[in-house]
């Protein structure tokens, strides 16, 4: 629709980054382009539509039925979500959002992040959770790595400077 062409164009526009789907076949790919971007509204209200129930939203100028195609994208958004994109969404969540949680916990509680480079990659709609927790302990070994070295070198310096492992002047 011209509305849904207008709104891909500002999101174009304004440099908004959007889901565009991992790996799939060109014709479920055209399909997923033409849907976006969805239009969705929610509801867990049933209301009475001439003799049947259907869940929606009531409006002065008629009911939004969140199930009918001409109203609403949710079914096709489901479609894509858990019929044809699931290990996708999985991975996506398991690699992007779970890692930006975790790098942020580590953040918070004085660790130090090395992990940033799994948020910018490329390929991760590609990659499979087993790789993923590779890369993680990989990562976490790393960590533990540079917080031996930086204790050594911190017992060093105090060695230098004559402080012990209190703080104290020897």
């Amino acid at each position: 629709s011209a509305f849904k062409k207008r709104v891909m164009g500002e999101i174009q526009e304004n440099g908004i980054n959007i889901y565009v789907g991992g790996e799939m076949e060109d014709d479920e790919n055209s399909e997923l382009k033409s849907c976006m971007p969805f239009a969705v509204v929610g509801s867990n209200t049933l209301l009475e539509v001439g003799k049947r129930r259907v869940r929606g939203r009531l409006y002065p100028w008629g009911v939004v039925e969140v199930e009918n195609s001409d109203h609403c994208d949710f079914s096709q958004l489901r479609n894509v979500l858990i019929r044809t994109h699931m290990q996708d969404l999985k991975d996506v969540t398991v690699n992007v959002h779970y890692e930006n949680y975790r790098s942020g916990r580590l953040a918070k509680s004085g660790g130090t992040i090395l992990n940033t480079a799994v948020a910018d990659s490329p390929d991760l709609g590609t990659r499979s959770v087993s790789e993923a927790d590779k890369m993680l302990a990989a990562k976490e070994r790393e960590l533990d790595e540079m917080r031996k070295m930086m204790e050594m070198m911190k017992t060093q310096m105090r060695g230098q400077q004559g402080i012990n492992d209190e703080g104290q002047s020897v």
